[in-house]
Formats: structure tokens, C-alpha cells, sequence
């Protein structure tokens, strides 16, 4: 493949090549917290390891102004805890993910522990990246369902977009997709900011 080519192809994330540890399909969080600090990133979804990617620069600036929001508006209101990755959180005894941004209600901070959240958060953000979209768009989408986190935000930086997503029994059901002056329709992390807000330089 010429040069050109492989620089115009992205990495993605992708089930984690064989290393010491228990088949793939049977990786719980004792395995993974067992995993050594080798540089990468990884998630558990239903017992397979998967190597994630490190964020981009414009990820991470989205990921900061909305934390920054959610902090001020949930956190500092006294509604709850905001916290960011890497942050584990033990959706299931197969299933351990980073998300970018976990909301965790006041009700329910007790699934908050010195190691790791162990239950379903009240909502989950994730900021696609192209070579992250699909992942959290199928596997993890599906993990936040299955744990029951109530409300999942898909957030765009390219498109400048977040598409709030709640779930409706064992599925989500989209509220829609947003940008502009437009504001959230979140009961769990009410944001009285248009979401041009969040993608500001």
C-alpha cells in the first residue's frame, strides 16, 4: 500500500490483539485491573477486551467545555457528580468502560467507590471521534442499554451536534439531534446553555 494510502486511513478501536489474561468473551474487571500500564486504553464490553484510542486535541477541548457546564449546573447545584475519563465504570462483571463524561445523580452516589463506579451512571456522554463513531455507536450504545444508564449523549464535534438519546425499556429512543441555540431536553442533567456552547474555540 503506498504511503498516501495509509495515511489516509484511520485507526480504529478494535478487539485487543492476544495477551496474557482469559479468552476473549470471559474478560471480567479483576482482569482488567490485572492489565499492566503498557500505554493504551482499554474497555470490557460483554467479557471481550477491546484497545481503545487515545482522544484528539479537539476531543478533548469538547469534552472540557461540557464537563465544565455539567460540573457547574449538576455539581456545583448540589444534583449530583460529574466526572470524566478516565473514570472505570463497572457496567457489569463482563463489561468495564471509560466513558468521557459520567453524570451520577444524588440518589445514587453510593455506586460511586475509591476505585470505580459499579452500576449504571444516570447518564453517559461520548464524543465521537472517526475513528471511535462506530464503536460508540453499536457496542457501547448497547452496553449503556443493557446496564440501564437512562439517558446517553452523542456528541459530534464535527458536525457540532449532540444527539440526546433515553432509554425506553432495554432500548434508547432518540429525542432528537441538536445544535445551535438549541438546549438539551434532559430531565437527568438539565443544561439551560445552547449546545453552540460547547464547541466554542
Amino acid at each position: 500500500m503506498p504511503v498516501s494510502d495509509l495515511r489516509d486511513t484511520l485507526p480504529v478501536v478494535a478487539v485487543a490483539t492476544p495477551m496474557i489474561g482469559p479468552p476473549q468473551g470471559r474478560w471480567t474487571y479483576a482482569d482488567y485491573a490485572a492489565l499492566p500500564e503498557d500505554g493504551n486504553r482499554y474497555e470490557i464490553i460483554a467479557g471481550v477486551l477491546y484497545m481503545t484510542l487515545a482522544p484528539e486535541i479537539g476531543h478533548q477541548m469538547t469534552s472540557n467545555r461540557m464537563a465544565t457546564f455539567l460540573t457547574i449546573h449538576i455539581q456545583f447545584t448540589g444534583l449530583g457528580a460529574v466526572l470524566t475519563a478516565p473514570t472505570d465504570v463497572e457496567l457489569a462483571l463482563d463489561t468495564v468502560v471509560q466513558p468521557d463524561i459520567v453524570v451520577v445523580l444524588s440518589a445514587n452516589l453510593g455506586i460511586i467507590t475509591r476505585s470505580r463506579i459499579i452500576g449504571a451512571p444516570d447518564l453517559v456522554v461520548e464524543i465521537l471521534s472517526p475513528g471511535t463513531a462506530g464503536y460508540d455507536r453499536r457496542e457501547k450504545q448497547d452496553a449503556y442499554a443493557r446496564a440501564g444508564v437512562r439517558d446517553y449523549w452523542v456528541v459530534d464535534p464535527a458536525a457540532q451536534t449532540v444527539e440526546v438519546l433515553t432509554l425506553d425499556r432495554s432500548a434508547y429512543r432518540s429525542r432528537g439531534v441538536f445544535r445551535g441555540q438549541a438546549r438539551l431536553p434532559s430531565q437527568t442533567a438539565p443544561l439551560p446553555v445552547p449546545v453552540e456552547r460547547f464547541f466554542q474555540e
